[in-house]
């Protein structure tokens, strides 16, 4: 539990560098553009205005996803990461459309760039810095299973693809005077921010959704079935849910019916420890103990069960179609 909270902690104070981090990159491109006047700049501004409020927003979600479960919210307060981080690929979406609106008007009305040298340090620094922050967020957030830093890290790196595409533009206009080019880019790079929103969307949208995560759950079979014991006759109807960093796992385990409650507990319990050992994620189980039918005599290993009476014919492999099913397994 201690854990569990230094890590929480550790996540709210690296989302309070991002946020304060952000404000001042922000501060820096209003600058830059003050200084130059272009309007590819303008929008680099516009959407690191995204980030700031993202930032905030992951900061409020992390403060949220670490209180404890209360009457209210039997789960906890997980979920807010899935949709804080939705409503920052939507901001993202819109920071690209803006960034295409601009670069149109600027190609329509056309521009004089000023003091483009200066501004090219500028905003070449703050790229520097979104991209080592964005780096350090995403391994940070997959190491703790954070979707809030993943999400800010990937915004800040998309930010900062955004940003050399500006200085690049920035480069060419100084040296060929070609101001369209600014506008151009500017409008190519909004499209590719758009995408980055999108997928973000997509996956907040998965875990509100409680769409299965192929990987998670090949893990989870992965484990039980190279760690089986013949006593775990089947598993099936498994469920997983995710909550923030944590996860919920529901499942069926048919045990043998003349077990007394305390031998089908503990093993029920040496399932639970098996996960519990090799995922590293904070879990909380809810499983369903089943007694055999005659119909799981022909797929049950115990070779001298005292009450079997079909033969057993071939061991079913654990796989992640087949725990998820919500029947027990048998042989046709």
């Amino acid at each position: 539990m201690n854990a569990q909270k230094n890590k929480n902690k550790d996540k709210l104070a690296f989302q309070k560098l991002i946020a304060v981090c952000g404000v001042i990159l922000f501060i820096g491109k209003i600058i830059a553009w003050r200084l130059t006047s272009s309007d590819a700049v303008f929008s680099d501004a516009m959407e690191s205005i995204v980030n700031v409020v993202s930032a905030f927003m992951g900061l409020y979600s992390l403060y949220l996803a670490a209180k404890p479960k209360d009457e209210d919210h039997p789960y906890g307060h997980g979920k807010v990461e899935f949709v804080t981080s939705g409503i920052e690929g939507a901001l993202i979406a819109i920071a690209g459309i803006l960034i295409i609106y601009e670069g149109i008007n600027s190609l329509i009305t056309g521009k004089v760039l000023n003091k483009l040298d200066i501004g090219i340090w500028i905003i070449a620094a703050t790229a520097v810095i979104n991209y080592l922050l964005g780096y350090i967020s995403i391994k940070k957030g997959e190491n703790e299973n954070s979707l809030v830093l993943i999400s800010s890290g990937k915004h800040l790196q998309s930010d900062t693809i955004t940003t050399l595409g500006v200085v690049v533009s920035l480069v060419v206009v100084y040296f060929t005077k070609v101001y369209w080019l600014d506008s151009v880019v500017a409008i190519i790079f909004g499209v590719y921010i758009i995408f980055v929103g999108y997928k973000i969307i997509r996956r907040s949208l998965s875990g509100i959704m409680d769409e299965q995560d192929p990987e998670l759950l090949n893990l989870i079979t992965k484990v039980l079935e190279e760690n089986r014991c013949t006593e775990w006759i089947d598993v099936h109807n498994m469920k997983i849910q995710q909550f923030g960093s944590s996860l919920h796992i529901d499942a069926h385990i048919t045990l043998p019916w003349y077990y007394s409650l305390r031998d089908a507990h503990n093993e029920m319990e040496k399932m639970i420890v098996l996960l519990a050992k090799n995922i590293k994620r904070n879990i909380e189980f809810n499983f369903h103990m089943d007694d055999c039918k005659p119909t799981s005599c022909p797929i049950c290993q115990i070779a001298d069960c005292p009450v079997r009476e079909k033969d057993f014919v071939k061991k079913v492999k654990w796989t992640p179609e087949n725990v998820i099913c919500v029947d027990k397994h048998t042989i046709d």
